[in-house]
């Protein structure tokens, strides 16, 4: 088939790279100028172990399998990544239920190496750490994310793909045998191919609504939930992610760590209406907050505003979280068609999973 991909971040270029890799001929479309400037680029860079989602959901299915595949695939690309392991810790009761629950949900999901540590143990492990309990993920890691699009894409390329940049798609429509597409930009043009994914992350609503044919009552909402960073100045105080139990719309306020030993804390949830990523600096208030629940020692002044993300969720404040989306013609009824909606965490992780699921859909 002639596949077009919309979105060249790093689920578009993983879904893009399975199709290529599968024999299919692939366009990607990319409306930016280079990979990886969504969503992709604003995360912690964590590859999740799995303990978190509903058992049987699409998010726990994708992360424990996307995990394995994507240490294997750092491990022969050569991406930069470090399994570090990382510790959920309850600094009360109901925390300690919390993270007793994740425990449980962890070993549901089939996430390997779970245990269960007293506060002491936790300590015994990071010294600067007060905790009640905790549990021990050791298939948590952390990764270069861009390295990693760069392989994806060096694959994609290497099969035969390509990708076009600045090249925004405004509408597509079904053209009795396949789709045609309307590629915007400076360079304007239709193009018609037999399939079409759009993994436009922030755009997927729009571009849903823009197909025609694609009934509008499918389209989920689109609800942005801002996670800001902060950096931390002096020497890293953990050798692990430290994450506290999670809140409402996130995992709370965590540590996490880069390939370079830094240390910084985030996200934390900010639910916004329109696309901006400046941090404000006066929300270093509740970091402190909840950072030195668990980590005491956190000196004042120590925090510095870092960066920011958006996630593309599809349910808000105080909505049980939402599933990934992926519907494809079994949902909908038109062939070659597959929308992927609500690609938040553990979107990364998940990646080359996902890509396998819609590859497998477009192949029916």
């Amino acid at each position: 088939m002639d596949v077009l991909v919309i979105g060249a971040g790093v689920v578009g270029l993983a879904v893009a790279r399975a199709l290529a890799l599968r024999g299919h001929s692939v366009i990607v479309a990319e409306s930016t100028g280079g990979i990886g400037n969504g969503v992709s680029s604003r995360n912690s860079e964590v590859i999740h172990a799995g303990m978190y989602y509903p058992a049987g959901s699409l998010r726990a299915r994708h992360c424990v399998e996307g995990r394995r595949r994507l240490y294997a695939f750092c491990e022969s690309h050569g991406v930069p990544h470090a399994k570090c392991g990382k510790l959920i810790v309850a600094t009360n009761d109901l925390e300690q239920a919390k993270i007793e629950g994740i425990y449980e949900q962890g070993l549901a999901n089939g996430v390997e190496g779970l245990s269960y540590l007293t506060g002491g143990e936790a300590r015994q492990l990071e010294p600067n750490l007060s905790c009640t309990g905790a549990v021990l993920s050791p298939e948590t890691g952390i990764i270069d994310s861009h390295a990693l699009m760069l392989a994806l894409q060096g694959d994609l390329e290497d099969a035969g793909g390509v990708i076009a940049f600045h090249a925004p798609v405004e509408r597509m429509a079904r053209n009795g045998t396949g789709w045609d597409v309307h590629v915007g930009g400076m360079e304007a043009t239709e193009i018609t191919v037999d399939a079409v994914v759009n993994a436009a992350g922030l755009g997927a609503q729009a571009l849903a609504r823009a197909t025609e044919s694609y009934p509008a009552e499918r389209v989920p909402p689109l609800v942005l939930a801002k996670g800001n960073y902060f950096g931390c100045l002096g020497k890293p105080a953990f050798s692990r992610l430290i994450y506290p139990a999670p809140v409402d719309g996130g995992l709370g306020t965590h540590v996490t760590l880069d390939l370079a030993g830094r240390m910084r804390f985030g996200p934390d949830v900010e639910w916004v209406e329109r696309e901006e990523y400046e941090v404000d600096p006066s929300r270093a208030e509740s970091f402190y907050a909840s950072i030195r629940r668990y980590w005491p020692g956190l000196p004042d002044g120590a925090l510095v505003p870092d960066y920011s993300g958006i996630r593309p969720k599809l349910t808000g404040p105080g909505e049980k979280a939402a599933d990934f989306m992926i519907d494809g013609p079994a949902e909908h009824g038109l062939p070659g068609l597959v929308h992927l909606f609500g690609i938040e965490s553990p979107g990364l992780t998940s990646c080359l999973s996902i890509a396998e699921d819609v590859a497998g859909r477009l192949s029916v």
